[in-house]
């Protein structure tokens, strides 16, 4: 991007999920998603690249962490929740970036599941909504969050944007989804900014842009 600059702008600590999460059924079968964690790695390397300390809190991805992001990896919805709890309260910025599972399987079965020919019936639960929850104790910081949609993208994402108290949203088509371009809007409380076919690459600068300026 061009005419952005970062000099007058001090360090802060960013805190940003992302990659898909995993909720076991059995010891080898799981829920999941086809998120491959790129925005949220780009993210992480834009901000420090921009002289922030990243804390990167990661699902299951095969992506080389960026050099000098700190990087907690989990593998389920809770174990994300547990990490974000644990370090929200050492972030200016918390981007939560995670496609992270809405289910998980009522019970997990100790042993692997036998096929036997018949139908079975798996119960799901809700997963904790991550941004939700920690949209109560927010406090002065910004929160940064993404919609991934199929119809009424920018509705839907405004929508989400007032329940969670988000001072950002990022509005995805579900096309963006393990692909290195995307379309959609970065949203606030007063402005819709569209985007369409451009790179994770760029829509990151775009993104790290708009919440320094929240500063």
């Amino acid at each position: 991007m061009k005419n952005i600059n970062f000099n007058k702008m001090k360090p802060k600590t960013i805190l940003i999920t992302a990659g898909p999460t995993k909720e076991y059924i059995d010891p080898v079968r799981f829920i999941s998603n086809d998120s491959s964690g790129k925005m949220g790695y780009l993210l992480a390397e834009e901000s420090k690249k921009n002289g922030a300390k990243v804390i990167l809190i990661s699902g299951p991805t095969a992506i080389k962490p960026p050099k000098g992001v700190a990087v907690v990896n989990v593998v389920s919805a809770e174990q994300m929740f547990v990490q974000v709890k644990k370090y929200f309260g050492k972030c200016d910025v918390f981007i939560s970036c995670a496609a992270v599972g809405d289910y998980k399987a009522e019970k997990f079965s100790e042993n692997k599941i036998k096929k036997t020919g018949n139908s079975i019936n798996l119960k799901l639960v809700p997963n904790p909504d991550i941004l939700f929850e920690i949209s109560k104790i927010n406090g002065q910081k910004i929160l940064v969050g993404f919609a991934l949609e199929t119809d009424g993208l920018v509705k839907n994402a405004q929508r989400k944007l007032k329940e969670k108290k988000l001072d950002i949203i990022i509005a995805n088509n579900v096309d963006s989804m393990n692909s290195d371009k995307t379309t959609g809007a970065i949203i606030t409380k007063n402005e819709i900014e569209k985007f369409r076919n451009i790179s994770k690459k760029l829509l990151a600068e775009k993104i790290t842009k708009k919440y320094y300026d929240l500063f």
